[in-house]
């Protein structure tokens, strides 16, 4: 036990002090990506609507779904909203039975922006409005910028904890799907070695955010993994990853948000099916 324990200690010393060694690489590689990659703006398109599921029940409730957090959320990598992952997920949602029999409307909302870290998402949490009536469910896109940001583990889990309080106090939000960050070793946009040290960032964010969602009721993690949903959507066809991400090589490209779209229509219904 003891042998196998200084084992795993020696990468652990090794990978820091490598990281040491490379930061003035990491600097220089991070000016450089930040100069030179192409800034995409968000999608244009409508942020909100409605739907009708159900009509021929006037009593049955309506679906209340708000996507929250930064560009990924908002649709960046895209032209308009309806390549974007509201304009996917609102029709993947349609495509399920528990959803169109048994509500009469889907209300739905995006309140993204680029940039947005999860602080930024919380005080956005705060300054909006109460809602007339309670979110039944609310999908999060947080984590790259407090990657990008160099945010602790220690602030980054408090401020999670804070947006679930704020969105069940204020919003009533029933239930919470935090998706899971990007593989960030894999973003084109990033060159070698700092797509390694930001892929091992954005691990680190994405554990403590599994742990955050496992300790509170009705919070979901979703393990958004694009490989895996390509291939799972893709008739088991091959899909270049350089076709997963847009043009800047750093944000999803339409066919990535359908692919997550599609995912998270899945859980959702899943999550609903339970309650109908």
């Amino acid at each position: 036990m003891v042998a196998s324990t200084k084992i795993r200690a020696v990468p652990k010393a090794v990978m820091i002090a490598k990281d040491v060694l490379l930061v003035p690489i990491y600097l220089y590689q991070g000016h450089k990506v930040k100069r030179d990659t192409v800034r995409l703006s968000e999608p244009k398109g409508e942020r909100h609507g409605s739907v009708g599921l159900n009509t021929t029940n006037d009593y049955l409730p309506i679906l209340k779904v708000m996507i929250v957090g930064d560009s990924a959320a908002a649709g960046v990598g895209t032209l308009t909203q309806q390549e974007a992952l509201a304009g996917k997920l609102i029709p993947a949602l349609q495509q399920h039975a528990i959803i169109t029999q048994n509500y009469s409307a889907l209300n739905w909302s995006l309140q993204a922006t680029t940039g947005h870290t999860s602080f930024d998402i919380l005080r956005r949490l705060y300054v909006l409005p109460v809602p007339s009536t309670p979110i039944n469910v609310m999908v999060l896109s947080v984590g790259v910028n407090d990657a990008t940001s160099n945010v602790s583990t220690t602030t980054w889990r408090q401020q999670l904890k804070d947006i679930i309080t704020i969105a069940r106090r204020k919003f009533g939000v029933q239930h919470l799907i935090f998706s899971s960050l990007p593989p960030m070793a894999k973003m084109p946009a990033l060159p070698t070695p700092l797509n390694d040290f930001m892929g091992a960032k954005s691990d680190k964010l994405d554990k403590v955010l599994q742990h955050v969602c496992h300790e509170h009721t009705d919070v979901h993690y979703m393990a958004a993994d694009f490989a895996h949903m390509a291939q799972q959507h893709g008739n088991g066809a091959s899909i270049d990853s350089q076709v997963m991400f847009a043009s800047d090589g750093f944000h999803p490209s339409s066919i990535t948000y359908g692919y997550w779209a599609q995912q998270l229509a899945e859980l959702i219904n899943d999550i609903l099916s339970t309650e109908c």
